[in-house]
C-alpha cells in the first residue's frame, strides 16, 4: 500500500484505507485539507479503540455488533483491524462463525453499502473489463464463492458475499496479511431460494441458478480473468455446492494456485484436531478408525487428507481410505450402492447396510466420529455412549455450523461419556465444569489454518498449494498446543493468541514451500524472520 494517502480533505475522511479519524495530528490536518473537519482533540489509536469497545458494550445482540464492526471497516481499516487483533478470541465469533450465518440470511435487509465485487452471469465475456474496476492492482488473495451452500444455511444467493467478507478480514487479523492484497468475490449465477426471489429487498440477480455448460464456462472465464488482472492471485474457492466444487478444485488444482477451503481447509483442521487428541491417547494415525456423519465435500475432504497423512505412517493409500467410513441419510455409503459420486466412491466399501448410526458407530467402532451433516442433535446420547464403551478416549467432532446445526454440543458430549471425550466443535461452546474438572472445549476452525496459509504463500509467491502443505500446516498447528491445555481437554492453540500461532505455522508451511521448490523467490536465511517481515500491523502511517 502506498506510504501516502490518494486523496485528502472530505474524501480522504471516507477513505477507509487511509481514514484516520480523530488521529490526524495538527501538521496532516493542515497538509491535508482536513481543517475544519474533525473535532479538534488529537486522539491515540489506543484511545480510538476504547471508544469502539464502549460503544460495542451498549450493543443488544451480535448482530447489532457484527453490523457495527462491518461500518467501521468500511471507515476506517486501520482501526477496524487494531479492535480485531487486541481481543481475537472476542472477535472472531462476531465477524465469523456464528454470526456470519445470521448476518448472510439478513445480507439484503442490513445493506449499508458495496464492498467487494460482484460478478453476475448476466456480464459473461466481460469480466476480465468487470474487474479492473477493483482500485488495488495487487491483489493476492480472493475468497470466491456462489452463495449457493453457506455454512449448513443453503442457498443464499448474493446474501453469500458476507463470507468472503468475513473470510478475508480473518486473514488479516488472524494470519497478518495485508488487507489491500485481499478481493471478496460474489458470483451471482442466480439462486433456487424462491423466498429470495420473492423479496422485493433482495440483491442479487432474479432468475433460478444457471447450470451445467454455461456455469462451467462462467467459472473457466473468471478463473482466467483473475489470472489476467492479478497474476499473483491465489483463488479460494468458499461455501460452493459439492456437485461444483469438487470439479472445480480438480480442474484448476494443477495449473493455478487454488483451493478449497471446505474441502482442504476443513480437512486441515480436522487432521489438526486429530493430531492433538493423539498427543492426548498417545497414539499413532495410521491406528484410527474414522466415521463420517456427512458424505460430501467436507466429509471426503476431511478423509481424503486423513489418509494422505496415514500413508506417511507406512499405510497404503488403499489401507488408509479403508480406516475412513462415511455415513449419509441412506445409512453406511456402501460400494454397491448406484448413487455414489466419484469424490465418494475411495470411502465406499464393503459392508453390509445400517440404517441408524449409533449402529453404525458399534459396527464399524469406530475411534473417531466427526460431523458435518449440517443436521443437529445427530451426535446423541446413544452415540456418545456408544463411544464412550468401545474407547477409553473417545474423539467427538461435531463440526457443522452455526451452532444451531452441531451435531451435539459441548456439555452432552462431556456429560454422556463420563468426561472422556476429547471434543472440538465447528462453533464455539464455553467451558464445562464436569467431575470437578474445567474442561475448554476446542473449536475446529478453519481459521488455524487458511491465514496462515495464506501468509506462508504471500510471503513465497508460491505458485501451487499441493495437499501436503495442509498436512505440513496440521501439524504445526497440534504442536502448538502445550501439556497443561491437553490436560484441560484443549486440542488446538487458544484463540487469544491466534496471530502468534498463524505466524509459526506460516514459517513451517513455508519451509515446505521452499522445500518443495514451489517458490517464486530464493530460499531465504531465516525463514520465520522472512515470513514475520510481511506480515500486518494495524498502526497507523504518518502522512506529510
Amino acid at each position: 500500500m502506498p506510504a501516502q494517502p490518494s486523496s485528502s480533505g472530505y474524501s480522504l475522511l471516507h477513505d477507509p484505507r487511509f481514514n484516520k479519524g480523530a488521529a490526524f495530528t495538527p501538521a496532516e490536518r493542515s497538509a491535508l485539507g482536513l481543517e475544519g473537519l474533525l473535532p479538534g482533540s488529537i486522539q491515540t489509536l489506543e484511545v480510538q479503540v476504547a471508544r469502539i469497545h464502549a460503544q460495542l458494550e451498549a450493543l443488544d445482540s451480535d448482530l447489532q455488533k457484527y453490523l457495527f464492526l462491518s461500518d467501521l471497516q468500511g471507515r476506517n481499516q486501520t482501526l477496524y483491524y487494531a479492535v480485531l487483533m487486541g481481543d481475537p478470541a472476542r472477535f472472531m465469533p462476531l465477524v465469523y462463525t456464528p454470526t456470519v450465518g445470521e448476518a448472510c440470511q439478513k445480507f439484503d435487509h442490513f445493506f449499508r453499502g458495496p464492498r467487494g465485487m460482484y460478478l453476475p452471469v448476466t456480464a459473461r465475456g466481460r469480466l476480465r473489463d468487470l474487474l479492473r474496476n477493483w482500485p488495488e492492482r495487487d491483489v493476492r488473495f480472493i475468497v470466491v464463492t456462489d452463495g449457493e451452500r453457506i455454512l449448513g444455511l443453503g442457498d443464499l444467493g448474493a446474501g453469500g458475499m458476507g463470507i468472503p467478507i468475513g473470510k478475508l478480514a480473518l486473514y488479516t487479523a488472524c494470519g497478518g496479511v495485508p488487507p489491500h492484497h485481499c478481493l471478496p468475490v460474489l458470483l451471482d449465477v442466480g439462486t433456487n431460494n424462491h423466498a429470495l426471489l420473492e423479496d422485493p429487498l433482495y440483491l442479487g440477480l432474479r432468475r433460478e441458478r444457471v447450470r451445467g455448460p454455461l456455469y462451467d464456462a462462467f467459472i473457466d472465464e473468471f478463473v482466467h480473468a483473475v489470472l489476467e488482472n492479478f497474476p499473483g492471485a491465489c483463488i479460494q474457492w468458499e461455501d460452493f455446492a459439492n456437485f461444483n466444487a469438487h470439479p472445480i478444485l480438480a480442474r484448476y488444482r494443477d495449473s493455478v494456485c487454488t483451493f478449497n477451503d471446505d474441502i482442504q481447509g476443513t480437512a486441515a483442521v480436522a487432521l489438526a484436531g486429530i493430531y492433538g487428541a493423539l498427543r492426548i491417547k498417545k497414539e499413532k494415525l495410521c491406528d484410527q478408525r474414522i466415521l463420517f456423519l456427512g458424505a460430501g465435500a467436507a466429509a471426503t475432504g476431511i478423509a481424503e487428507l486423513i489418509s494422505e497423512a496415514m500413508t506417511l505412517e507406512g499405510l497404503s493409500m488403499e489401507e488408509a481410505r479403508a480406516r475412513n467410513w462415511l455415513y449419509d441419510v441412506k445409512g453406511i455409503v456402501t460400494s454397491e450402492r448406484g448413487d455414489l459420486t466419484d469424490f465418494q466412491r475411495p470411502f465406499a466399501h464393503d459392508h453390509p447396510p445400517v440404517p441408524d448410526f449409533v449402529g453404525a458407530v458399534n459396527a464399524l467402532k469406530p475411534t473417531c466420529i466427526i460431523g458435518v451433516s449440517t443436521v443437529p442433535k445427530l451426535f446423541s446420547q446413544p452415540v456418545i455412549e456408544a463411544m464412550a464403551r468401545i474407547n477409553q478416549r473417545p474423539v467427538i467432532f461435531p463440526y457443522s455450523n452455526p451452532t444451531s446445526r452441531s451435531e451435539c454440543t459441548a456439555e452432552e458430549a462431556y456429560v454422556w461419556s463420563g468426561g472422556r471425550a476429547i471434543f472440538a466443535s465447528g462453533s464455539p461452546f464455553e467451558p464445562v465444569r464436569y467431575g470437578g474438572r474445567t474442561l475448554i472445549p476446542g473449536q475446529g476452525n478453519n481459521v488455524y489454518i487458511f491465514p496462515a496459509l495464506g501468509l506462508a504463500v504471500l510471503a513465497t509467491g508460491a505458485t501451487r498449494i499441493p495437499q501436503k502443505l495442509f498436512i505440513r500446516a496440521a501439524r504445526a498447528v497440534a504442536e502448538q498446543v502445550s501439556d497443561s491445555q491437553l490436560d484441560s481437554g484443549l486440542i488446538y492453540p487458544h484463540q487469544s493468541r491466534i496471530l502468534e500461532a498463524s505466524l509459526n505455522t506460516a514459517a513451517r508451511v513455508a519451509e515446505m514451500i521452499f522445500d518443495e521448490g514451489l517458490a517464486a523467490m530464493p530460499r531465504p536465511g531465516d525463514i520465520d524472520a522472512f515470513v514475520r517481515g510481511f506480515a500486518y500491523r494495524p498502526v497507523y502511517p504518518v502522512y506529510g
